[in-house]
C-alpha cells in the first residue's frame, strides 16, 4: 500500500519537478554561464575533487530553492482544505508525512544525483589519472543539504500556511546565502562572517586551486547541523499543536550547537591541501603532481632536454630538476620561485599551450628568468615578464633572432615593448660570451626579487 502511495506521490505531486529543477537549473547555471570553473587546471572537468566543488558553489542557488518548493509542497493540504480531516484519520501524523517527504527526497537526490553522474563522466573521459573516493563526502552532504532544506520547507509551511511562506523563504535563504557565502580571494576562501557561521551555509566557494578539498571536521559539523534541520522539518511537517512545534526547534538548534563546536574557526583548518592530488610523480629529474600525471610523459623528455641546454650554458650554476609548484597562493600574489629547480605551474596558459620546442623554450625561460607575477586565466602576469623571458630563452637556445614565447599582438604598448625588447636584445648578442652570462645571471637575480629592471641588467646599463 505506501509503495502504491509513494508511486503516486512521484507520478502526481510537485516532487518529481523538485529534482527536475535541481538538475536542469544547475546544468543551466554550469553550461550557459561561460564562467572560470571552464578554464584552467581547477576546471570543473579536470578533477574529481573540483567537480564535487562546483556541485557544491551551486546550492547557493539550489538550496534556497529546494526550500521553496517544499513549502509548495507543504501547503498542498491547506490549500486543499483537508488539514482538519486529516486530524480525525486514525493514521499517524509521522506516516503520513512520511509519504510526501520521502518522494521530495527521492526526486531531489535523483535530480542532484544525476548532475553528479555528468560532472563524474565527464571527468572520467577526460585526462586525469587521479582516481579516488574523497570527493565523495562533499556531494553527499550536497545530496542531504537539498533534502534537509526541502524538508524543512515542508515543515515551516505546515506550521505557517501561507502563500506567502514559500518566497519568503527563498529570498531570506538567498540573502542568508549571500552573507554567509565564502569567496576564493585569497590562498583558501573566506567570507564576510565569522568561518564557522559561514559554514552552516552548505554553498562552498567557487574552487580555484586543485589541490584544495573541504577538511573533514567540515563534513561532520555540517552533517551535524543538517540531520538537526531535517528533523525539525520532519517533526513540523507531522505535528499540529503549538507546544509539539516549539518542541520541534530542539533538534536544529542542538544540531547548530554540535555543529558550531565542531565546524573549525579558521579557512586554514576549513581548505586542506588533497595529500592524493598533490603527492609528487617522477620520472628521473621531472615531477608533477598525481593530479597531473598525464602531463608527464610530454614533460619529462623536454624537461631533460631543457636541463642538458641549461647545464651547456650555466655550467656548475645549472638546476638538476623540474618539478610542478604546489604552493598555495593568494590571487595576484607573487608565485614560488625557487634556485634550485625549475619550477611548472600548469594554470600559466604558455605552457599549458605548448607542445614540443616550445616546451623546451618554456621550460628554459622559468629557469633564466622566472615570472613572479601569475599567469593564469584569472591573472594576466605581464609583459615585461614575458619579454625578458623571451630574450633569456633565445639566447640559451642560441637563435639568431629574438623569438617571442607568444604571439605578439597589435596593441600600442605591446608593440612598443617589443621594440623595447629587441634593442634589448641586441645589446646582449653584441657583448662577449663572458658578460652575456654574467647580464643573465644579473637578470635571473632580479627576476627572483621581483624587480623590473632586467632590461637594464641585460643591456649592460646600469641597474635602478
Amino acid at each position: 500500500m505506501n509503495r502504491r502511495v509513494l508511486r503516486i506521490e512521484l507520478k502526481r505531486s510537485l516532487a518529481p519537478w523538485a529534482g527536475a529543477v535541481v538538475l536542469g537549473g544547475a546544468l543551466a547555471l554550469v553550461h550557459l554561464i561561460d564562467g572560470s570553473w571552464w578554464r584552467g587546471t581547477g576546471r570543473w572537468t579536470s578533477q574529481w575533487t573540483s567537480m564535487a566543488l562546483l556541485t557544491r558553489m551551486l546550492l547557493a542557488y539550489l538550496w534556497p530553492l529546494a526550500v521553496g518548493l517544499g513549502a509548495v509542497q507543504g501547503l498542498r493540504d491547506s490549500r486543499s482544505r483537508m488539514t482538519e480531516l486529516l486530524t480525525i484519520v486514525p493514521r499517524p501524523a509521522w506516516r503520513r508525512a512520511a509519504l510526501p517527504a520521502g518522494a521530495t527526497a527521492i526526486a531531489l537526490v535523483s535530480g542532484f544525483g544525476l548532475l553528479v553522474l555528468w560532472g563524474a563522466v565527464r571527468v572520467a573521459l577526460g585526462p586525469t589519472t587521479d582516481t579516488h573516493l574523497g570527493w565523495l563526502p562533499i556531494s553527499l552532504v550536497a545530496a542531504l543539504a537539498l533534502v534537509a532544506g526541502a524538508l524543512f520547507g515542508m515543515g515551516v509551511a505546515r506550521a505557517l500556511p501561507s502563500v506567502l511562506t514559500p518566497p519568503a523563504l527563498v529570498v531570506l535563504l538567498l540573502l542568508a546565502t549571500v552573507l554567509l557565502q565564502q569567496h576564493a580571494d585569497g590562498e583558501r576562501p573566506t567570507g564576510l562572517a565569522p568561518n564557522r557561521l559561514s559554514l552552516l551555509s552548505p554553498a562552498v566557494a567557487e574552487p580555484r586551486e586543485m589541490l584544495l578539498t573541504l577538511s573533514g571536521s567540515v563534513h561532520l559539523g555540517q552533517t551535524l547541523w543538517l540531520l538537526g534541520l531535517l528533523a525539525t522539518g520532519f517533526a513540523l511537517l507531522a505535528t499540529a499543536t503549538a507546544r509539539a512545534r516549539l518542541l520541534a526547534l530542539a533538534p536544529v538548534l542542538a544540531g547548530a550547537a554540535l555543529a558550531l563546536l565542531v565546524l573549525p574557526a579558521h579557512p586554514r583548518d576549513t581548505y586542506v591541501v588533497d595529500r592524493t592530488a598533490a603527492a609528487l610523480v617522477c620520472d628521473g629529474p621531472v615531477c608533477v603532481t598525481e593530479a597531473h600525471r598525464s602531463r608527464l610523459p610530454d614533460l619529462a623528455p623536454r624537461g631533460e632536454e631543457a636541463l642538458r641546454l641549461l647545464h651547456d650554458a650555466l655550467g656548475d650554476r645549472a638546476p638538476d630538476s623540474v618539478r610542478e609548484g604546489t604552493a598555495l597562493r593568494a590571487l595576484i600574489e607573487h608565485r614560488e620561485l625557487s634556485d634550485d629547480v625549475v619550477l611548472v605551474d600548469f594554470d600559466d596558459p604558455l605552457i599549458a599551450r605548448a607542445k614540443g620546442e616550445e616546451l623546451t623554450r618554456f621550460l628554459l625561460a622559468q629557469r633564466l628568468a622566472p615570472n613572479g607575477n601569475a599567469r593564469s586565466d584569472r591573472e594576466s602576469g605581464d609583459l615585461h615578464g614575458v619579454l625578458t623571458q623571451s630574450i633569456a630563452a633565445s639566447w640559451a637556445l642560441g637563435d639568431r633572432a629574438l623569438e617571442p614565447l607568444e604571439k605578439p599582438t597589435h596593441e600600442e604598448y605591446v608593440r612598443k615593448g617589443w621594440e623595447e625588447a629587441e634593442a634589448t636584445w641586441q645589446k646582449l648578442m653584441s657583448a662577449p660570451a663572458a658578460e652575456q652570462r654574467s647580464r643573465i645571471a644579473g637578470a635571473r637575480a632580479a627576476s627572483l626579487s621581483c624587480r623590473y629592471d632586467q632590461f637594464e641588467v641585460l643591456g649592460g646599463e646600469t641597474s635602478r
